[in-house]
């Protein structure tokens, strides 16, 4: 089962520093996960998605069990040699994408059935058939099936998916705990609340309860303005345990990794650094450039100086604009290397900083340059 130890304290923030242990290696944190939601980080391969400096990833357990399905990972022997990616894996539940397919589901307090995106069979998942699919997958941090709901929802359905989400966590704690007992991985509780502060607080002290190995906070970064995340967050992480893992769904920008760390965060995953770079955007110290644009044609300067990816290392901007204006693969293949090295990079200059007590002026510092532009 896996542990937390925390390292250090920054003096002037909550962030931190810690070591995540899990059954496939220690996690270093705070840490950036790559998203590989179908078995596979897009646009990369293991080997270099290992050379970016990524430690652990995520998957997904709806995409997984609808295709090639639990039975087939579990044959091949589990989804670290599914995936060939022998570090951490967390898998979240697949609630997030059921409940976006509102169209295709019904929702109810044993748990939800919905149709398949694929080929519209129906499916019917359970806090307890949550678990167990993802002990099958051999997932080494495992998260359990909750109810999100969006901004602008009434405080009364709010409230309704805060007492779901607590109500399956104790059937999914319940299903978990003789697994626990064996050393596999290990269940996180998932804090809702939308954004009423209060809501937050009642489901904070609900799942805290459980005494859980970690514990994440969903239904952020969800569309709300950067004001409304940033202090709903800052609320939110404060009530959770300070001594065990807070893991922040869904974020990858440069400015909400920064927000996160500063309020305790150690975990965080978004698709933003692979998506934008199948789209020919790339993160450098000056903001993000768009290597569509006429005046990288004749740039023949790295995308970004101080960078050793592939990209950096062998390539120059005009190489790379001219990959994507030809549509050949190769382009976005190297511009996911590039912008996975970057966060990874970022995440390990915080890292230091954290360590030095420096976090505000590296802070300041980083994003005085990269909101300023000049890419």
């Amino acid at each position: 089962m896996n542990s937390f130890q925390i390292k250090y304290k920054d003096k002037n923030s909550a962030a931190r520093l810690a070591v995540l242990k899990t059954p496939h290696g220690d996690v270093q944190t705070p840490c950036f996960m790559p998203v590989g939601t179908m078995g596979a980080v897009k646009g990369i391969t293991p080997d270099q998605l290992k050379q970016t400096g990524a430690e652990i990833i995520l998957s997904n357990t709806y995409h997984l069990m609808l295709r090639p399905g639990v039975d087939t990972i579990e044959k091949l022997g589990g989804i670290h040699k599914f995936m060939s990616w022998p570090g951490p894996i967390l898998t979240d539940s697949g609630g997030y994408q059921v409940f976006s397919l509102a169209s295709f589901r019904t929702v109810d307090d044993d748990g939800v059935t919905f149709r398949s995106h694929i080929d519209g069979s129906s499916h019917r998942l359970t806090p307890a058939d949550v678990v167990d699919i993802q002990l099958g997958f051999g997932s080494d941090v495992i998260m359990p099936l909750d109810e999100c709901t969006a901004p602008g929802t009434s405080r009364e359905a709010a409230a309704g998916a805060v007492t779901r989400t607590t109500s399956w966590l104790e059937k999914s704690a319940e299903r978990w705990s003789g697994a626990a007992a064996a050393g596999k991985g290990s269940l996180f509780g998932i804090m809702q609340g939308n954004f009423f502060p209060d809501l937050r607080e009642q489901s904070a002290t609900e799942i805290v309860a459980l005494d859980l190995p970690g514990y994440a906070i969903g239904g952020l970064s969800v569309g709300e303005e950067f004001s409304v995340f940033r202090d709903s967050l800052r609320h939110a992480a404060a009530l959770l345990p300070e001594g065990k893992p807070r893991y922040l769904m869904g974020i990858g920008t440069p400015e909400y990794i920064l927000e996160a760390v500063e309020a305790g965060i150690d975990l965080f995953d978004c698709v933003y650094p692979t998506r934008i770079a199948r789209n020919a955007q790339v993160l450098t110290l000056d903001g993000p450039l768009s290597l569509r644009n006429e005046k990288y044609r004749t740039d023949f300067r790295p995308v970004e100086e101080s960078c050793r990816c592939p990209a950096c290392s062998r390539h120059t901007r005009a190489y790379l604009r001219h990959l994507f204006k030809a549509r050949e693969i190769q382009a976005a293949v190297l511009a996911t290397c590039h912008n996975l090295a970057f966060i990874e990079s970022l995440v390990e200059k915080i890292r230091t900083a954290v360590a030095a007590s420096s976090f505000a002026q590296f802070k300041a510092e980083f994003l005085a340059r990269y909101q300023g532009g000049g890419a």
